[in-house]
């Protein structure tokens, strides 16, 4: 079952209405802007590099584990970031996040997904950007964000919190812009979320 939620709405994913969602995926996508006169394949040269983050607090909102291109795996082994993709080069996904929710610890109670351009370009220097949260069980979206119609001066966007609640895990669609080019320089922002 679809789900595509805009910004705020929340929804029980894990049991319930959503589907049974025991791993979703965070996919990030975008392609190098093709500029006018250059030789083919320079324009590869020329891309943003852009990072998918996943960052994971307990009960307290102590920030617990990372997961992103210079940590690939959290520590308990429950969420894995496929590698890090410097230009956006290839068709769909360019980097994707996956969680397997049941395997979480208890003491992870929220996750949140991060999109940040760790060039300190902007959204503004790629061309069909995005992000988006998958259902593994069945490949259907429950989320999504066009990043390519982002303000020019937001170089990050803090996308999707996942919480621990009765019934299974509770998406927040965020969406919010930020600045930050690293998980590090956005924890200060993401905090406002928890």
């Amino acid at each position: 079952m679809t789900v595509v939620l805009a910004q705020g709405e929340r929804v029980t994913i894990g049991k319930g209405t959503a589907g049974s969602a025991a791993r979703v995926r965070m996919g990030l996508g975008w392609d190098p802007i093709k500029h006018e006169g250059l030789r083919p394949g320079l324009q590869a040269l020329t891309g943003v590099d852009l990072d998918a983050s996943c960052l994971l607090f307990d009960a307290d909102h102590r920030l617990v584990d990372t997961v992103w291109p210079r940590q690939l795996v959290s520590k308990d082994g429950a969420v894995t970031h496929t590698g890090d993709n410097t230009t956006g080069a290839g068709e769909g996904d360019d980097e994707s996040i996956i969680v397997d929710l049941a395997a979480l610890p208890l003491r992870i109670t929220v996750l949140v997904f991060t999109v940040s351009a760790f060039t300190s370009d902007d959204f503004s220097r790629v061309a069909n950007a995005f992000c988006r949260l998958v259902d593994e069980s069945d490949g259907s979206e429950i989320l999504r964000y066009d990043l390519s119609t982002a303000d020019s001066q937001d170089n990050a966007q803090i996308m999707v919190k996942l919480a621990r609640g009765a019934d299974g895990w509770v998406l927040t669609a965020i969406g919010q812009p930020a600045k930050g080019n690293t998980v590090n320089d956005l924890l200060p922002a993401v905090q406002k979320y928890l």
